[in-house]
């Protein structure tokens, strides 16, 4: 591997040149994410802009019911990932789960970044996951989850390996640039451009150049962190320490969010609600009607407050006022019927029913009407979400193997990352079943043979309390006479039996001979 050279020759070297310039093309690609990107994210934390089907209601009701979201994109991305639970990986040739890449992901954290990771991944299509060495402890690498926002993989066209990642984060006055490739880490930062929030524009290097610029031109310059002896960083790991959880693919390089055809849906949702919140508000409040009198009028002033002439009162503002004013000695109503609706509602739970019976949500998950069902009913109804949660784990079972692939390299066990690769990765039951329902089926399984460790497994125990039930299984064999007796324990006597000699007969009736 070359040696990194001083600073000041790396930055007008070819190797530099050309890490600006992969930079630069990571960079444009994750600018043209950044917009779905973001629109999404917001549409699952509720944050919907509202669409209005007339331009009349949007310029009177847009500040009334501003910020208002009725939110069902959250519950149809957040039901598969709460059922997406990694119990560890069980290398080639194992019987159990190893033990301390299972405390490695314990220690950082992972149960947690990869929860929300799932959630990101299947609202907005891709998550990150970045993995490096810690140098206080080689046996606890660090972990970090990264938004689709900040962070890129490049992948090679030809054999569909990582070659590169980058990551991108800004802060008040400058924007920093992390470039991970296999044999070095390429660390930049520039001034900010722009006024405002994060922006991965500004990251293109002005003029569509491909050398590192000093700061007064704008441009990348080199960043050194506390620890750095030399610029670009060598990696120890000699392999690209970013993976990519990408959701459902159509055999292409664009994955699909599984929110992404709800969110019209929920638009059409969000504007029944307004429409019958206004209805709501003029059906609630009396009306108030004036008959036999001409429509008032509003005095016209001149610049001296004179009266010069008289308008009649907008209809507007009738309107507004719950007026209704009919002119006229003769005027008369007919009939004034009420509102109905629950036209609105129904219109609700229809649009709400075809986003669970698009998504395979169950509908007891939107709608929240459960009516004494049997538990059988209940699995039955869950079907298409388990199904559709055992697809999402085979989108993202080898990106978790590769993860844990490079915490074993961080953890300079290069023989256990290799193992990874063939592992076998252990997900928690996707299936929620009543736990006598369960139970008996295990029985079952136990009855026909299979194994206590398999059974407490499918049970849904984490390997470690796997190994402590086996553990307690075992002590309690031992305490057990009969289970001793049975494995050339303890010799069980009946009191006062006889031991029949060598020469007796079984079947005599008298006694043999005294001894």
């Amino acid at each position: 591997m070359a040696t990194p050279l001083p600073v000041s020759d790396m930055t007008a070297s070819d190797e530099a040149r050309r890490a600006v310039n992969l930079l630069n093309r990571l960079a444009d690609e994750l600018r043209r994410r950044e917009t779905e990107t973001t629109r999404r994210l917001d549409y699952y934390k509720g944050k919907h802009k509202l669409s209005y089907a007339s331009p009349e209601f949007r310029d009177y009701f847009a500040d009334r019911f501003k910020g208002f979201s009725d939110n069902w994109t959250a519950p149809v991305a957040a039901a598969p990932a709460e059922r997406m639970n990694v119990l560890g990986i069980r290398l080639p040739g194992e019987e159990r789960t190893d033990v301390d890449l299972s405390e490695a992901w314990k220690v950082a954290d992972c149960e947690r970044g990869s929860s929300e990771s799932f959630v990101v991944m299947l609202a907005a299509a891709r998550a990150y996951c970045l993995v490096w060495g810690n140098p206080d402890n080689e046996d606890e690498p660090r972990v970090t989850w990264e938004r689709p926002d900040q962070a890129i993989v490049a992948y090679d066209s030809d054999t569909g390996e990582r070659i590169a990642a980058l990551k991108l984060w800004s802060d008040d006055t400058r924007e920093y640039a992390t470039l991970y490739e296999r044999r070095f880490v390429w660390k930049f930062s520039r001034a900010r451009t722009g006024t405002g929030g994060y922006s991965v524009a500004g990251l293109i290097v002005p003029g569509g150049s491909d050398v590192v610029r000093s700061p007064a031109q704008g441009g990348w310059e080199p960043r050194q962190g506390l620890n750095d002896d030399t610029w670009p960083i060598p990696n120890p790991m000699k392999r690209v320490p970013m993976v990519e959880l990408r959701n459902q693919t159509l055999l292409d390089d664009d994955p699909l969010s599984d929110i992404a055809g709800v969110m019209a849906m929920q638009d059409a949702i969000n504007l029944t609600w307004s429409y019958l919140m206004n209805a709501l508000d003029f059906a609630s409040l009396p009306q108030r009607v004036v008959m036999g009198t001409d429509i008032p009028q509003l005095p016209i002033l001149n610049d001296q407050g004179q009266v010069i002439g008289k308008r009649p009162l907008e209809l507007d503002t009738l309107i507004n006022e719950r007026i209704l004013w009919i002119p006229g000695e003769r005027a008369s109503i007919g009939s004034w019927p009420a509102a109905d609706l629950s036209a609105y509602s129904n219109v609700i739970e229809r649009a709400i029913e075809h986003i669970a019976a698009q998504t395979r949500t169950p509908p007891h998950y939107l709608i929240g009407r459960v009516a004494n069902l049997a538990a059988e009913a209940l699995t039955a109804a869950e079907t298409g979400l388990v199904a559709k949660t055992g697809e999402r784990i085979v989108y993202v079972n080898s990106s978790i193997r590769e993860i844990h692939a490079l915490m074993a390299a961080a953890m300079d066990d290069d023989a256990k990352a290799k193992a990874c690769r063939r592992g076998t990765m252990m997900w928690a039951d996707t299936q929620f079943r009543a736990i006598g329902q369960k139970v008996d089926a295990l029985m079952k399984m136990k009855a026909m043979g299979f194994p206590l460790r398999w059974i407490a497994e499918q049970y849904g125990l984490e390997p470690a309390e796997v190994d402590r039930v086996m553990v307690m299984a075992e002590e309690q064999a031992q305490m057990d006479p009969v289970n001793q007796a049975f494995n050339g324990g303890v010799q069980i006597e009946p009191a006062g039996a006889l031991v029949a000699e060598p020469g007796d007969d079984p079947f005599a009736t008298e006694p043999g001979p005294a001894r």
